[in-house]
């Protein structure tokens, strides 16, 4: 009996004369799957919960002052965060997001859906704890909330020249904001913040270059406290200050 077997990649075809039994093994989950895997075209007019994890990876590439609604409703505005990522990393500007736009967000992405260029311990000093406990809100949405700066620093870091960013500080948990001397309406305390050190790109450039990654607080040389970093968070009304720049 005449018997060939012939291995391709993943699949095992087993071909025998007068019969065919195929034994197919699934191929190697794509690095991409280990996070978030989309399924569908995306573009103005669709919702759902694929829109907003598209949304956290683009909401730094915005217009000057904006800062990009995590709401799950792909309109105007995250057409033109899509396009302007698209327009960053050398596709086709369409802010539609497909499947070029996917393989692009996953060579930018770690298994645990964070920017390759940054990980969730530069954020978790807390005093020393390495945690994201004690703050204002839940562990689990202080990380979510911290994901989201992260993703907008890669794209300052992108647009920076993929200049690395020092963090001096992210998320402080009550005690800690009061130990380091915080406001007591801080943004650390929620994960909406971050600092940025001493560093090549200087202060005034890391500073104004916030003002495209979506961060509605921008504080740095200059404002009281802060000629040694620059202060960066998300909130709901602007806060710009740096009189030295």
């Amino acid at each position: 009996m005449f018997r060939r077997f012939l291995t391709v990649v993943s699949v095992l075809a087993l071909a025998v004369v007068g019969s065919v039994t195929a034994h197919v093994l699934a191929p190697e989950k794509a690095a991409a799957d280990g996070c978030y895997t989309w399924g569908r075209t995306l573009q103005q007019g669709a919702t759902g919960a694929d829109v907003t994890q598209l949304q956290i990876r683009v909401a730094g590439w915005v217009s000057s002052g904006e800062n990009l609604a995590l709401d799950g409703d792909f309109g105007p505005a995250t057409a033109a965060a899509v396009k302007r990522f698209q327009t960053g990393y050398g596709l086709p500007a369409t802010g539609i997001a497909d499947s070029a736009t996917y393989s692009k967000i996953y060579g930018l992405q770690d298994d645990d859906c964070t920017p390759i260029h940054f990980d969730y311990s530069e954020f978790d000093n807390n005093c020393g704890a390495n945690n994201y406990l004690g703050g204002k809100v839940s562990e689990a949405t202080a990380k979510e909330n911290i994901r989201r700066i992260m993703w907008q620093l890669e794209a300052m870091r992108h647009k920076l020249g993929d200049r690395p960013l020092n963090v001096t500080s992210g998320f402080r948990s009550v005690s800690c904001n009061e130990a380091s001397g915080g406001s007591s309406t801080s943004l650390h305390m929620y994960g909406q913040a971050a600092d940025l050190g001493l560093s090549n790109p200087p202060q005034c450039t890391m500073w104004n270059a916030g003002k495209t990654a979506g961060f509605e607080e921008l504080l740095g040389p200059g404002y009281p406290g802060h000629n040694d970093h620059v202060h960066l968070g998300n909130k709901s009304t602007r806060s710009w200050s740096a009189p030295n720049c």
